[in-house]
């Protein structure tokens, strides 16, 4: 994919597309993610699915602007609020299906709440989401951190590849997940908002996140909700197993376009 720019939420945000069907997947990606960390994978859900994709670095991460640290403790719900929202009206996506990853997924979980959403986002297909800090995240955050400092890890040096400015893109999602105020970071409170229909993609493993977040969501949401759950995966199930995490989505917008297909408009 050729990335290009677009200004949302008030940045300069790099973007890629693939062209396919309506309604188009919008990848969000993780804390740490970016247009180029998808790697093959928006292409392989363009090829399973036959839907157009959409992909952008959040301000901060890959190649677009470089953010003012520290970020808000709120920088998921300003996501959503703004800049998602924003991009989709400049690229002129009329019907969508979000696509979250970590991070991500909660973005799509908390624009999804909102009524600016309405009647665009038809589905979630969210991967590894969290709705609310647990031990095990802060955790697992604190030891990345240890590792991005450490002078034998090549962490840093692999996240410079897919980040301009790599020590804002750490230090910002690492920054606000271990800041003592982020233990209260709760939107168990959106989830009865959602409508749609639901995917959650969760690997058995996963040293960021329990089952407990699967199944808060399921017990949320106001709409139809089904889980994956792919064993001896961690927190990246479009990494460490593809083919099963396509075949979920994929699955999954079949479904979901029959039975929107099938279902009679409201009078």
């Amino acid at each position: 994919m050729d990335s290009r720019f677009v200004v949302a939420g008030g940045h300069r945000l790099e973007i890629a597309s693939i062209s396919g069907a309506s309604p188009t997947l919008v990848l969000l990606h993780e804390g740490l993610g970016s247009v180029s960390h998808w790697r093959e994978f928006p292409a392989m859900l363009t090829e399973a699915t036959g839907l157009g994709v959409l992909v952008y670095s959040r301000w901060g991460y890959g190649r677009s602007e470089r953010v003012t640290l520290p970020r808000p403790l709120t920088y998921m719900h300003d996501e959503a609020a703004g800049a998602l929202p924003e991009l989709m009206d400049a690229v002129g996506i009329q019907h969508a299906i979000l696509v979250g990853h970590s991070d991500g997924a909660s973005i799509a979980i908390l624009h999804a709440a909102s009524e600016r959403a309405r009647p665009r986002v038809r589905a979630l297909a969210l991967i590894a989401p969290h709705v609310f800090v647990e031990d095990v995240s802060v955790a697992s955050i604190a030891e990345a951190r240890e590792t991005y400092v450490h002078p034998g890890s090549d962490l840093r040096e692999r996240l410079a590849k897919h980040h301009d400015d790599v020590d804002g893109a750490f230090w910002g999602w690492n920054g606000a997940w271990l800041d003592p105020g982020f233990r209260a970071w709760n939107i168990e409170a959106s989830l009865p908002k959602i409508e749609v229909p639901v995917l959650i993609v969760q690997g058995s493993e996963d040293p960021y996140g329990t089952m407990a977040q699967v199944e808060a969501i399921e017990r949320g949401v106001a709409g139809p909700s089904e889980r994956v759950i792919l064993p001896d995966v961690g927190h990246r199930p479009q990494k460490d197993a593809p083919e099963a995490t396509l075949a979920a989505i994929a699955g999954f917008t079949r479904r979901y376009s029959s039975e929107a297909a099938q279902r009679k408009p409201t009078p």
